[in-house]
């Protein structure tokens, strides 16, 4: 073989054989080349101290920006308005992706064993009454009696069905005014 250098080639012999590399300390690392903040951000990460109603708080420059832009979006200012909806949209995706990340995979029921919320409930709509034959028994729920526009209500409702000949008596006991019910026809007999 020639040692002369052919086109564009090292000569033979200052060629390397397969496999072997010239470098023996291998490819040199690249350096990263030292972060350097720009004056913005340095600006922004300054802490001012403003006064608000007569006391003294520390803030970063960005607060008292975003103050400054808020206080103009209020005033009218068009821009400032469209900043302060970008911020509003921005913060609205944000909570939406937080939601969805904290959501739970099953719902939650609560039910409540305290059956006096049910009782206070009928009270408050004035579907029953406290029944006065009863005041004076020291329960742990208050007797009560339906009011008779209620029962009006489900006797009207009732379509058909079987005679209340054995129910009469129990409907009339636990409602407070029995006799100005006015009983559907074929109810009783």
């Amino acid at each position: 073989m020639s040692d002369k250098p052919t086109q564009g080639k090292p000569p033979v012999s200052g060629r390397f054989k397969p496999g072997q590399s010239g470098n023996l300390k291998g490819r040199p690392k690249s350096k990263a080349a030292p972060r350097t903040s720009s004056a913005i951000d340095v600006i922004m990460d300054k802490p001012l101290t403003v006064m608000r109603k007569g006391t003294p708080r520390e803030i970063t420059v960005e607060e008292a920006l975003q103050q400054q832009t808020l206080q103009q979006a209020l005033d009218g200012n068009r821009s400032a308005q469209r900043e302060v909806l970008k911020w509003i949209i921005k913060r609205d995706k944000y909570l939406a992706a937080e939601n969805r990340r904290k959501s739970p995979k099953g719902a939650t029921r609560l039910l409540s064993d305290d059956p006096g919320n049910a009782d206070e409930a009928l009270l408050l709509l004035e579907i029953t009454a406290l029944d006065p034959t009863h005041e004076d028994y020291n329960e742990p729920r208050p007797q009560m009696l339906l009011e008779p526009w209620a029962v009006q209500m489900a006797l009207s409702r009732r379509r058909g069905g079987q005679k209340l000949d054995k129910d009469v008596s129990e409907i009339r006991r636990c409602t407070r005014d029995p006799d100005s019910l006015r009983w559907p026809k074929g109810a009783i007999e």
